[in-house]
Parts: structure tokens; C-alpha cells; sequence
């Protein structure tokens, strides 16, 4: 019994768990080395034999072993004959230290975790608080109302999907295995040119089509590319909170610009920041209010562009999915001087996991872009690509795009007329004639943050419109997504969002 307890004072807490899956031996590994690391075993002290710690813990002999073995190859006890297992004198990680310099404690120390070192870039990051309600990237949770952003994934033709996929496996992906064209698959490419030229009156070929790992990717490259730090940048106010920090990872000074109902008042923008260098615009559907970019004002920004020598960033998240009439014509189809870069997504009507966008660039921007994808993503994985130009050439995509218009403008209706009946004049809700989502204004005596923390309590999902302006708003909004949740759900969710509401 002495010699037992002896061998538990010489070792740090060696008790293994057995319900992990990683495997025992490798458990005690991870012990024994973070005890000789942090000092609770010290170098040339003794260490049991394997048969006693096997009988101590409760192991095979065999466990013991091969714990043994990996810490003497990796340096870190030296095991003689007659002389038994010991805790290394000369540590792996103090080789590297100049001779006299005392070895590092890697042990767990409240008073090491001084801050990092970081680039400007990194600590504007970690500054950056995050919203809750508006991250963009969020686990995988069964949708709730009223997630904003995401379409219904429950309605997705998974099943011929994955045949499609499947096929592409088996018959292309062996001769397409190589690194591919950087701008992505050439085929790719064809069929997206060819559905926005058709659909959005974008005019451009397939070679000004760049794959992209999503829209974001999209921003951020536009970004880095188009501006120097300290430049200043036209950002729609109230507007996407993904462009913002695009714009300031790349160093903008944001310049917001107010919105109206006939989308980002130009005037404006020219007479309080005219030198900008850039302007990022959601014009078919701005988001969040939903409005559409009229025409005069349109042209006033292409002008604009022009004379100012300045870049417009167009932002067509979700314009496939319009209620009434045709989809109207990107700004991209309008542009004669080449000024607007074009960012389409397929996160909306396929889903986000795809990871696949695209940026549609005026040509002598090309090459620079080309370059930037190369130091950084090189392409998107090809079989998704591959997946997506089937889905597309063969009539899917515009099938399912019919399909998914028709549920999202029921649901649209339903939620409107479940607003009206249970909140009345509590909550103004302006009908969009497009997108996923539409804007419930609130009287001014409300405060649309607080009403968003009370949902969320309610596993609600809501978006406070002054989450998402620079500086304060004049009325608080709540940005309410029907893509996700379905008939049953927006009325259940209606029937919680009343109950946080002042009576």
C-alpha cells in the first residue's frame, strides 16, 4: 500500500475517462506530458514502472506502454536499463532557447494570458462585439421564426440533388481531380452568365465570372482590392452588416448614407462625401428595408461613379425571389463606364452551405482579382461546382426557384395578415415585394432592442433595425424573416412575439 500511494504522489491526476472515444493510451500521454510540462513532474524524476502504473489506473499493460513509448520518442522521459523511466533533463521545447534562458511554464497561469500581439486588423476584430442576433454564421439548430438570411431547408430537393452530385462523381470528378481554373469551373461560369444576363439584364461573359466561396468572400476581396486604408466608403444606412465589416477589415472610413423609399439618397452622398472611393448598394432589395433603388436614382449613382473615378459594389442577395412582376434589372445592366462590380450568392435559393458566390467584374478588373483568389482560396471544391452547373443546365434551378417563390409569397401573405390581426397598430409592417424578409416598424415609444433580447428569451429569432445603423436610429424596426419556418410557425411565433410586446 505504501509503494501505491507513493506512485500516486509522483503523478500528476492521471484518471482516465473511458466513455471517449479517444483511446486510453493516448489519455495518459496527454497527462504525463502536461505534467512534465507544468512542472508537477520534475526532469530526472523517477516514474513508475508500467506493470505498477497498469495496476494503479486500472489498465493494460499494453496502455501503459505505448504512453511510454510516444513520450520517449517525443523526448520527454528517457527510459535505461537498470536505471528505470525517467522525466527527461533537456525538454523538446527548450532546445530552441538560447543557452541561460530559463525554460517557459506552459502551464495554465491566469496571470500569463496577457493579450496577444495583434496586427491593426486583428484587434479592430476582437473589438468587434458580437450580435447575437445578427451573427452570420450560426451552428446548425432547427430553424425558428423569425431567422432572417436562410431559406427553407426542409423544402430542398435533397434527393436529386445528391443523385446529381453522386453522378458527377462517378463519371467527372476522376478527370477533374487537378487544381482548376482559378475564376472556377469554366462550364460553371457559362451558366451563371447566361441566368443573369437573362434574368437580371446583367451584360457580361462568362471570363468576367469569378467563383467565389461565398458573398462574403466576394466583399472582402472587393474591399482589399478597391480601397486603401483610410478611404472613404458610401454604406447604405440602415444596411448589411457583413458589408460593414468588409469595409472596415479593409480600412474604410464608412460614410453613411441615408435610405428613402426610393432606395440610397445619391444627393446626399455627394454633398457629404464626395471623395469617396467606393459605395455599397443593395438596389433590387435593399436590405433591410426592402425598398427598391428607383431609376433616377440609379443613374444618379452610375454618374456619380463616373465622375468620381469611385467603384459601386452591387449586392443582389435575393432578387430571384420577386412577387410581382419580372426581377428588375441589376444596376450592372446599366453601367456603360464599367464602374459596378456585380455579387450574386447561392446561399438564398439553394443553401448556405453550398458556400458558392460569384463576382461578376468589369474586364480590366480580371486579373487583379485573379490574383487575390489565387493567394487565397485558389477555387471552390469542383464537385460542388460541377453539382451546381447540372443543377443549373438542366432545368432544376429554375424550377425550384418557381417553386420556392410561390411557398415564400404564401408565407409573405400569412405573416402579414398574422401581424395586422394580433399586434394591429402596435407594429406598421411595410409588404416587400421581394426577398425573405420583410421590415415591422414600431411607434417611438419602443425600444426595438430591447423587444429583440425579450423575443430571443422566447427562442425567437428577430434583427433590431438599429443593430444594423450607424449611429442612432429615428425609429426602432424589427427585421422578421418568413423563409425558414413555415405556415405553423410564423403563426406560433406571432402568438410569442405578442407576448412581449407592452400591453
Amino acid at each position: 500500500m505504501a509503494k501505491r500511494r507513493q506512485v500516486l504522489q509522483n503523478t500528476a491526476d492521471l484518471a482516465l475517462n473511458h466513455t471517449l472515444t479517444m483511446p486510453l493510451y493516448r489519455q495518459l500521454y496527454d497527462r504525463l506530458r502536461h505534467a512534465i510540462l507544468s512542472g508537477q513532474l520534475h526532469p530526472g524524476q523517477v516514474l513508475p514502472s508500467t506493470r505498477a502504473l497498469a495496476s494503479e489506473l486500472g489498465i493494460s499493460l499494453n496502455t501503459v506502454s505505448n504512453a511510454y513509448e510516444q513520450l520517449c520518442a517525443e523526448g520527454y522521459i528517457e527510459r535505461k536499463v537498470g536505471q528505470g523511466t525517467r522525466v527527461a533533463c533537456d525538454l523538446p521545447e527548450t532546445f530552441f532557447l538560447p543557452k541561460g534562458v530559463p525554460q517557459r511554464n506552459t502551464a495554465p497561469d491566469e496571470s500569463t494570458h496577457a493579450t496577444p500581439f495583434l496586427s491593426h486588423l486583428g484587434e479592430d476584430l476582437t473589438r468587434q462585439a458580437p450580435v447575437s442576433s445578427i451573427q452570420t454564421y450560426r451552428r446548425p439548430t432547427p430553424p425558428r421564426a423569425f431567422r432572417t438570411g436562410t431559406p427553407d431547408l426542409r423544402a430542398f430537393p435533397f434527393q436529386q440533388w445528391n443523385q446529381i452530385a453522386a453522378h458527377c462523381a462517378r463519371s467527372l470528378l476522376r478527370n477533374m481531380a487537378a487544381y482548376q481554373e482559378i475564376a472556377g469551373y469554366y462550364p460553371l461560369r457559362e451558366a451563371i452568365a447566361n441566368h443573369v444576363n437573362i434574368t437580371r439584364g446583367v451584360y457580361c461573359q462568362a471570363e468576367q465570372v469569378i467563383i467565389v466561396p461565398g458573398a462574403q468572400a466576394a466583399l472582402d476581396m472587393a474591399a482589399r482590392l478597391l480601397l486603401n486604408p483610410g478611404d472613404l466608403a458610401w454604406m447604405e444606412n440602415p444596411g448589411y452588416l457583413g458589408a460593414q465589416r468588409a469595409l472596415l477589415n479593409a480600412g474604410a472610413q464608412l460614410a453613411p448614407i441615408p435610405v428613402t423609399s426610393e432606395g440610397i439618397n445619391v444627393a446626399i452622398g455627394q454633398k457629404r462625401y464626395p471623395q469617396a472611393r467606393l459605395a455599397y448598394v443593395t438596389p433590387s432589395h435593399q436590405f433591410p428595408l426592402g425598398v427598391t433603388m428607383h431609376l433616377s436614382q440609379r443613374i444618379a449613382l452610375l454618374q456619380w461613379a463616373k465622375q468620381a473615378n469611385a467603384w459601386i459594389l452591387e449586392d443582389d442577395y435575393d432578387s430571384d425571389y420577386r412577387f410581382s412582376g419580372r426581377p428588375l434589372d441589376a444596376l450592372q445592366g446599366l453601367d456603360l463606364a464599367q464602374r459596378v462590380i456585380y455579387i450574386g450568392t447561392f446561399s438564398k435559393v439553394l443553401f448556405p452551405a453550398l458556400r458558392i458566390g460569384y463576382l461578376i467584374v468589369p474586364p480590366q478588373l480580371v486579373p487583379p482579382f485573379l490574383s487575390l483568389c489565387s493567394s487565397t482560396h485558389i477555387h471552390v471544391p469542383i464537385l460542388d461546382q460541377l453539382t451546381l452547373e447540372a443543377w443549373m443546365t438542366k432545368g432544376y434551378f429554375l424550377r425550384h426557384i418557381r417553386r420556392m417563390r410561390d411557398l415564400y409569397a404564401a408565407r409573405r401573405t400569412l405573416l402579414i395578415e398574422s401581424l395586422q390581426k394580433e399586434l394591429g397598430g402596435s407594429i406598421d409592417v411595410q409588404p416587400p415585394q421581394a426577398g425573405l424578409h420583410l421590415m415591422g416598424w414600431l411607434p417611438p415609444k419602443l425600444d426595438d432592442q430591447q423587444i429583440a433580447q425579450q423575443a430571443a428569451s422566447c427562442g425567437l429569432e428577430i434583427i433590431p433595425l438599429s443593430a444594423l445603423t450607424l449611429g442612432s436610429s429615428q425609429r426602432g424596426g424589427l427585421v422578421l424573416g418568413y423563409g425558414a419556418v413555415n405556415e405553423q410557425e410564423i403563426q406560433a411565433g406571432v402568438r410569442q412575439l405578442v407576448s412581449v410586446f407592452p400591453s
